[in-house]
């Protein structure tokens, strides 16, 4: 099964928060996708990976860039995998019907927006009774990701 991770953004924006993520990412020399819910935000997304940082790179791509399979990390709205990435970054309450063909998943939500917190806890109640294991990360004051929680199927049945 996938492990998914939820990650409660509340001191840092997403702006702020994917490319530190990403970059873990590529240092285990691991695939992303990134998904988003519009052409304007993969754009503003695309813009931001080129810009958040003048001391790394982090190569990226998208369609308007075009050579998919060679992108470590592919910014799409679309539910695909072009990239052949193990990693899938879910932004801006974008959802995947293919979760099972990563190898890990992270939900990034705004926990200062009720409705994209209302909306990660039903992703969570479906994404446990699938049967996929599951941590839940919160900011810390500065910054920093804390487990908070964790649950797998099998934990959620023997308390039935």
């Amino acid at each position: 099964m996938t492990e998914i991770r939820f990650y409660h953004l509340l001191h840092t924006a997403l702006d702020r928060a994917l490319p530190q993520l990403l970059e873990r990412t590529r240092s285990r020399d691991w695939r992303a996708v990134v998904m988003a819910r519009s052409p304007e935000r993969v754009e503003a997304l695309n813009g931001l990976l080129w810009t958040y940082s003048n001391d790394s790179f982090l190569p990226h791509g998208c369609a308007a860039d075009g050579h998919a399979a060679d992108q470590p990390v592919w910014l799409t709205e679309t539910d695909e995998n072009p990239n052949g990435a193990t990693v899938l970054f879910l932004t801006d309450g974008a959802v995947s019907s293919r979760i099972g063909a990563f190898d890990l998943t992270c939900e990034m939500f705004d926990g200062n927006d009720d409705e994209a917190v209302a909306a990660a806890r039903d992703r969570w109640r479906e994404y446990l009774a699938a049967g996929h294991h599951l941590t839940y990360w919160q900011q810390s004051d500065r910054g920093a990701w804390e487990k908070k929680a964790e649950a797998n199927a099998a934990e959620a049945t023997d308390g039935a």
